[in-house]
């Protein structure tokens, strides 16, 4: 038992990532989101007797893809294994698996990830990068609470785990780490990375650590499916790890699952050991061998990663890191930037629209901006209006608000919808004049040298017409017919 006194926390993480893949890890049966409940299976999925595997290939180029964007150390044999255990979700009552187990080693081990965080830069290592299959899903009715039902269609898809070392020291820098691990994941193309359809999933093993001492005793959580839920749970047990051991009680070693509606983690089960789910080799399965030519043929494919491309964004654009790093948070949004401004070489102006309305707009739908009718021309185009006056930054947003939801063409909104910007002079100043006219306190003291006034007046002249008038050539009549 840990004697009470200050503690830090002890965080690593088992994070589950679901393949792209187009078929499953030992069988044909596709990998489709979203299927109906048991219609994506086979006897090799369903565990029947005399069902042999196959081993997926490009499941394999995945994993090793991962391992080399990790700075992993690759294998050249590594060997499945049969992970023993009962469950309904298991309908062959074994995993397969991969373990560093009696000389067989996992497909990559000993790798790291350089996190950018809030606080400064930190390493995590990688212990190890391995493949399983995945097992199928239960499903708890709410109209019967008495029984659960299982669907098949998740059993055999491709698994990838990426277990840390013990590196982290409080849930903000799991958080972090989660959110670069998924971004580096999703630019390398192995996974979607999509945790709320669990394509991304994360188990945290948690312990409590006197300065100098020892970690103490661990427990896992489990059941977050979300980043901030991997957050809230590892604050809330490192709250009560700490209230366990103030109580001079021990902390037991278990695994707790995550009630995201109560905020709370509850205890399962207590928590296995290696030796509790017989590992032995899948006799079944032969060796994985990895040549160094296929080694280095997924070393020439690898994609720009997340940390090279926002370097060249800063770079090649001039851009902040900041926004450097927003515009890279998903290949698609790096994309869209580099095809804008191709069209549009003012990479400044690009950035901030993108980071600006649209990612707010994306925010708020969480969506991506591939799955809207907004095109790298389309953006182009409107900053072309703006840029020669045409149009005001208000209209600009009613434009490009009607680009991302309908997929208009932005000069087509501009004409059917009277948006042209006012910049003729005469035109502005018969509306200035009358502004004036409607607003002489205002007017009184502007020409008393109290030039706050004019921010109330351009609002009034921009109101007058419907945010159409240009705020420079306002701005500059107000100033004229005032005596400025």
């Amino acid at each position: 038992m840990t004697a009470p006194g200050p503690h830090s926390a002890v965080i690593g993480l088992e994070i589950h990532v679901q393949l792209l893949t187009s078929s499953k890890m030992f069988c044909g049966c596709a990998v489709t989101f979203g299927s109906p409940p048991n219609t994506l299976i086979c006897p090799v999925c369903l565990g029947l007797p005399g069902a042999l595997p196959v081993l997926n290939r490009r499941a394999v180029e995945f994993g090793l893809t991962t391992a080399l964007a990790l700075g992993c150390t690759v294998h050249s044999r590594s060997q499945f294994h049969r992970k023993n255990y009962y469950y309904p979700d298991l309908p062959k009552n074994y995993q397969i698996s991969q373990y560093q187990y009696s000389g067989h080693p996992p497909l990559a081990t000993a790798g790291f990830l350089e996190v950018a965080g809030a606080a400064g830069s930190f390493r995590v290592g990688i212990r190890r990068v391995h493949l399983e299959e995945d097992t199928a899903r239960l499903v708890h009715p709410d109209s019967d609470p008495l029984h659960s039902l299982v669907d098949y269609n998740r059993s055999g898809v491709p698994l990838m785990e990426v277990v840390t070392e013990p590196d982290l020291r409080s849930p903000t820098e799991a958080r972090e780490f989660l959110n670069a691990l998924r971004r580096l994941l999703v630019h390398a193309g192995v996974t979607t990375g999509r945790m709320e359809e669990g394509t991304l999933r994360c188990d945290a093993n948690l312990s409590l650590q006197c300065p100098g001492g020892p970690p103490g005793t661990r427990t896992e959580v489990k059941n977050m499916n979300s980043v901030r839920s991997v957050e809230r749970a590892l604050a809330y047990e490192a709250d009560r790890q700490r209230k366990v051991l103030e109580h001079g009680e021990p902390v037991r070693q278990e695994t707790r699952h995550w009630d995201e509606r109560r905020g709370v983690t509850f205890g399962s089960r207590s928590k296995e050991e290696a030796e509790d789910y017989r590992y032995f080799p899948e006799p079944d399965l032969v060796p994985i061998a990895v040549s160094p030519a296929m080694l280095e043929q997924i070393r020439a494919a690898l994609p720009e990663l997340p940390a090279a491309r926002v370097g060249r964004f800063v770079a090649q654009y001039g851009l902040s890191p900041y926004d450097a790093n927003l515009l890279t948070a998903s290949p698609a949004m790096a994309r869209f930037f580099e095809e804008t401004v191709a069209l549009y070489a003012h990479p400044k102006a690009v950035a901030n629209r993108l980071v600006g309305e649209v990612s707010a707009y994306l925010n708020e739908r969480g969506s991506e901006i591939n799955a809207t009718p907004l095109t790298p021309a389309r953006l182009a185009s409107l900053l072309r209006l703006v840029e020669g006056g045409t149009l005001s930054g208000r209209a600009a947003k009613e434009v490009l608000l009607e680009a991302l939801e309908r997929g208009a063409e932005p000069e087509a909104v501009v004409e059917a919808r009277g948006l042209s910007q006012i910049s003729d002079r005469e035109e502005l100043a018969r509306v200035v004049d009358a502004v004036i006219a409607r607003n002489p306190g205002p007017a009184a003291e502007i020409r008393a040298g109290k030039e706050r006034a004019i921010a109330f007046m351009v609002g009034q002249v921009m109101k007058a017409t419907q945010g159409r008038a240009s705020p420079e050539a306002t701005n500059r009549l107000l100033r004229e017919r005032l005596g400025l």
